[in-house]
Parts: C-alpha cells; sequence; structure tokens
C-alpha cells in the first residue's frame, strides 16, 4: 500500500512538471498560423506594438580580373508595427509599415562617412545614406501564397532552434533611368537574401506575442547611384547580421545621435494605416539629387 501510494505521488509529480513545461502550439501549417508566426517574426501579434531591428556589416565591391574592395562598414536600423486587417472574406490578416536607415561607416575608424574617396575613379563625392520612409508591405498578409492556398512557411527546425530563408530578387524600373531603358538598359537589377533564426518553442507558443529573432542579410546589387561610378563593370555585395531588440532605446548610441539630429521621426514607425509610395535608395537619392539641382539653380541667380 505504501509503495502504491508513492508510485501514484511521483507519477502526480511528473504530471505536474509536465503541465507546467506545456504550451499550445501553433499549427504553422494553417493559415492562421501562418498569419501569426510571421507576425512574431517580423513585429508583434499585437496592434500597434512597436519593435526595432538593428544590424551591423560591410560592402564590398568586386570587379572582373580584380581583387575585392571593402567599401565601407554598415549600420542600419529598421522600426516598425504590425495592424490587423480583416478580408471580405471576414478572415484576419495583418499589414506592416516601417521606416529604415542604414549609416555607411569607415571601414576603419567606423565613423560616418560624409565625404566618401572612391577608390576606382579617384573623386571625393558626398556620401548620401539610406533614409527609406516609408518602407511598408505591399499588401496584407492573410497567410496565403499567390497560387491561392495556404502559404508554406520556409522554416526549417534544427534541434530546439528554427531558421527561415527568404529570397527576394529584385528587376523593377529604375527611377534615375529614361523612357528608354527597356531598349538600352536601366533596370534595377539586385537581390536580397534574409536568414531569421531563434528558440523554436518561442516560435511555436500561442501565449507569447513577438519574438526576438537573430537575423542575416545579405545583398547583391548595382553600384549606389551617389558613388558616381557612370557605368563601370562591376557589382556589390552588402553582408550584415543584427536582431531584433527589446526596445528602441537599445540601438547603438550612433545611430540614435544621428537619428535625433537628422531623422527624429525614426523614432516611431508610420501609422497603421500609412499608404504613402515606399522609398528606395534610389527614389530617396533621387529626391536629394533633385533638392540639390534646384537649389543650384536658385542659387545661380539667373546669371
Amino acid at each position: 500500500m505504501k509503495l502504491s501510494n508513492l508510485t501514484h505521488l511521483c507519477v502526480g509529480l511528473l504530471l505536474v512538471i509536465f503541465t507546467a513545461g506545456a504550451y499550445a502550439q501553433i499549427d504553422i501549417n494553417s493559415r492562421e498560423g501562418v498569419v501569426a508566426i510571421n507576425r512574431k517574426i517580423q513585429c508583434s501579434t499585437e496592434d500597434n506594438a512597436e519593435t526595432t531591428f538593428v544590424w551591423h556589416g560591410r560592402a564590398w565591391a568586386r570587379r572582373t580580373g580584380e581583387s575585392d574592395k571593402l567599401l565601407f562598414g554598415l549600420l542600419g536600423m529598421n522600426v516598425r508595427q504590425c495592424v490587423t486587417v480583416t478580408n471580405d472574406a471576414g478572415e484576419d490578416g495583418y499589414r506592416q509599415v516601417s521606416r529604415e536607415i542604414m549609416l555607411y561607416l569607415d571601414p576603419v575608424s567606423g565613423e560616418i562617412l560624409r565625404k566618401w574617396d572612391n577608390p576606382y575613379t579617384g573623386q571625393t563625392v558626398d556620401v548620401i545614406h539610406v533614409a527609406n520612409d516609408p518602407v511598408n508591405s505591399r499588401g496584407a498578409n492573410f497567410g496565403y501564397g499567390r497560387d491561392g492556398n495556404v502559404a508554406q512557411l520556409p522554416i526549417r527546425m534544427v534541434g530546439d532552434y528554427w531558421q527561415m530563408n527568404v529570397e527576394v530578387p529584385l528587376f523593377y524600373h529604375n527611377v534615375l533611368a529614361g523612357d528608354y531603358q527597356r531598349y538600352v538598359g536601366g533596370t534595377y537589377h539586385a537581390t536580397e537574401m534574409f536568414n531569421f533564426y531563434g528558440n523554436a518553442e518561442e516560435l511555436l507558443d500561442e501565449g507569447t506575442a513577438l519574438v526576438n529573432p537573430g537575423v542575416s542579410w545579405v545583398r547583391l546589387s548595382q553600384w549606389l547611384p551617389w558613388m558616381e561610378m557612370n557605368g563601370r563593370e562591376g557589382v556589390m555585395y552588402f553582408n550584415a547580421q543584427g536582431a531584433k531588440l527589446a526596445t528602441w532605446e537599445d540601438l547603438p548610441a550612433m545611430m540614435k545621435n544621428e537619428i535625433d539630429t537628422y531623422y527624429p521621426e525614426y523614432r516611431n514607425a508610420p501609422p497603421g494605416d500609412d499608404d504613402r509610395p515606399n522609398e528606395t535608395s534610389w527614389t530617396f537619392f533621387k529626391k536629394i539629387f533633385d533638392e540639390r539641382a534646384t537649389e543650384s539653380v536658385g542659387n545661380s541667380g539667373g546669371s
């Protein structure tokens, strides 16, 4: 009898321990699960909960027959939020809105570059950092793929961790090109590759609103317009790593100082109903270039 009681006590304790460690799992094969997982990684399942990403890295150049050149360091941030939207079928999805900055740094000192000595042309040029506002999702995410079926998340479980790889090929109209780009070239051509990773239990737990994953980012692209490369052969590649931060205040002091001085609106994400067209490095450069051209004409005084 005593042995039986002891056995029951042990079993009861095991059940308590198991129950305490158990959690309701998100079904990643369901439409609702796809929405929840994406929101937890990208922002939060709670509306208007702002989250901030940061990344550090370096940018290189490659030309045929030459050794690669380290051009500059990188320091970037993105502040974002998600809001719930409902489709005609009554299904809840979400829309993501964000702003982002990427600063180009001296590869030796780590200081923010204002002028840059181009090793290919010998010219010293003004640096135009990335300040894209907004960078919003093109549409709402309801958990469906382009074929109309429930999307298959590119997530792989590795032990207690998860990994998600996303490749984004880019091939679109270059706002700096003319009306004849189809015939003479001028389309922006690049590829962006993202890898997110973190703890599997945190990701799948229905009881948590977000995860703070690590992230890596690689981009293959053409020369940046402010480099004034004048059509020279070659490509750039960017390699960076970062994470979603606990709070905006965890950004590096250098970034926070730059935002306070030049970009105070980047302390917060855009409003959830923001309907402005997205900004890119190319449209931002065109805006700056056009403003400088207008100022130059104004200062000429009609001479």
